[in-house]
Formats: structure tokens, C-alpha cells, sequence
């Protein structure tokens, strides 16, 4: 139990660090000032919610196996096929109705997952949700809005939404297919069972959607992998550059 429960642990504060990270990259670079600051922070959140489950994989992996390992030994050196992040968040970040749209997506399935997961009889998963929640109840509401706006705004931005739609959605059925050690851990009382949540997010998307002037794509393709380390080319170019200077420097102290 305590191995599917690190590899849980992981796959919650890859996800979140890796989508910070690709939203850091618009740091400077938003459409106007108000939603670069309101990216940037979106990014911080995220980084923030990884840090506390890297720390408790730390504690669970340190009581396993006697070991000395922290946060920044989980973000910084481990290699592309030790992480266990949902594709979606490790490709490039595109133009701004991709990241919306990205962002979107997996805010919807956070906030579901976190709802249950507050529920959890590990208390510290319990405790690390249910403060999430807060801040995934901005993102979502933040992201929302801007894909109503972008989808029901001119004919660009709309064929942007629709661009964005058909190549991420492919990537969003890995939400709710189980890994091994989410099977382990909701046998334990400790997880949910991810393939309940579709249907709830479904009808938030299609909601959205719909507000929007956004049609649901019909694709037969499903890409998948990530959650059990098997991941794109883009996260090792993002590994690269995120681990850059813990690994020049891997004794110094911050």
C-alpha cells in the first residue's frame, strides 16, 4: 500500500507542478496585465498544491525506506520516466485559447477529484484537498470565463477555441482511466474511483460549451500514459530546462 500510495501522491503533485510550470512560461507575456498577473498566480497555486504532496511523498518514502529524500529531490531529480503527470499538462503551452482551454479541462477534473479526495481516510490527502479547493474553485471560475469569451467572441478567437479543442481533447480520457496504484489506493479508502468522475465533467464542459458556441468533438483517438511514466517528448525538453540548476548545483542551500 504505501509504494501505490507514493505513486499517487506523485501523479497529484506531478500534474499540478508540471501545468504550473508550462503556465509560468506566460510570466510577462499575457494578452494584457490583469490576466499575466492572474496566469502567474494560477502558476503559484499549482506549485504550491505539488509541494505539499512532494512533501508528504517525502515523509512516506523517508518512513519506507529510511532514506533522506524532500521536495526538491522529487521535482528536481528524478528523470521524465519517474514522473507520472497526465500528458495534457506537459505540451507546449500554444497560444492563449490553448492554455485557457488546457486549463480549463483539468481545473474541471481537479476540482471533482479534490471533492472526493477531501473525503479520504488518509487525513493528510484529506488536509491537502480540501485546501486546494479554494483555489481550484478560482481557476475554474477564471478559466470558464475566458473560454465563453474567446469561444463567443470573434471569428478568430473562436476558430482559435476550436483549433485548441481538436488537439487537446484526445488527451483528456486519461483523466478517468485508472493506473495501478489508483486502483490500490481507492481499495485502501484512500482514492476515488477517477472513472465516475466523467460524467460530471461532461456536463461542466458541455455547460461551458454550450455558452460558448463550442461543440464536443467526436475523436476515436486516446492518448494516454503518462500516469505510468510513459510521456511525450515535450516533458524531457521541460525537465531540462525546470532542473537546470539544481543539477549544476546539486549541494547548494536556497
Amino acid at each position: 500500500m504505501t509504494t501505490s500510495l507514493i505513486n499517487y501522491t506523485l501523479h497529484l503533485a506531478d500534474s499540478s507542478l508540471i501545468l504550473g510550470h508550462r503556465n509560468s512560461e506566460w510570466c510577462g507575456h499575457g494578452p494584457i496585465l490583469e490576466q499575466d498577473i492572474a496566469i502567474t498566480n494560477i502558476s503559484l497555486d499549482l506549485i504550491g498544491q505539488a509541494r505539499n504532496f512532494y512533501q508528504y511523498a517525502a515523509q512516506l518514502t523517508n518512513d519506507q525506506n529510511g532514506g533522506n529524500i524532500n521536495e526538491d529531490g522529487f521535482a528536481y531529480f528524478r528523470n521524465s520516466e519517474e514522473f507520472r503527470n497526465i500528458l495534457l499538462v506537459e505540451l507546449p503551452k500554444g497560444d492563449w485559447a490553448q492554455t485557457i482551454l488546457r486549463q480549463f479541462m483539468f481545473s474541471s477534473w481537479q476540482n471533482l477529484l479534490f471533492e472526493k479526495l477531501q473525503l479520504s481516510n488518509d487525513h493528510q490527502v484529506s488536509a491537502i484537498t480540501t485546501k486546494a479547493l479554494k483555489e481550484i474553485a478560482y481557476h475554474l471560475r477564471w478559466s470558464s470565463e475566458w473560454v465563453i469569451r474567446l469561444g463567443d467572441g470573434t471569428e478568430e478567437s473562436h476558430m482559435r477555441m476550436e483549433k485548441a479543442i481538436n488537439e487537446l481533447w484526445s488527451y483528456t480520457e486519461e483523466f478517468f482511466i485508472p493506473a495501478n496504484y489508483e486502483l490500490e489506493v481507492l481499495n485502501n479508502g484512500v482514492g476515488t474511483d477517477v472513472s465516475l468522475l466523467k460524467v460530471g465533467w461532461m456536463q461542466n464542459v458541455g455547460k461551458i460549451f454550450s455558452e460558448a458556441g463550442l461543440i464536443i468533438p467526436s475523436v476515436s483517438t486516446i492518448n494516454t500514459g503518462g500516469k505510468e511514466g510513459r510521456h511525450t517528448e515535450y516533458l524531457h525538453h521541460l525537465l531540462t530546462e525546470l532542473q537546470s540548476v539544481a543539477r549544476a548545483h546539486p549541494t547548494a542551500t536556497w
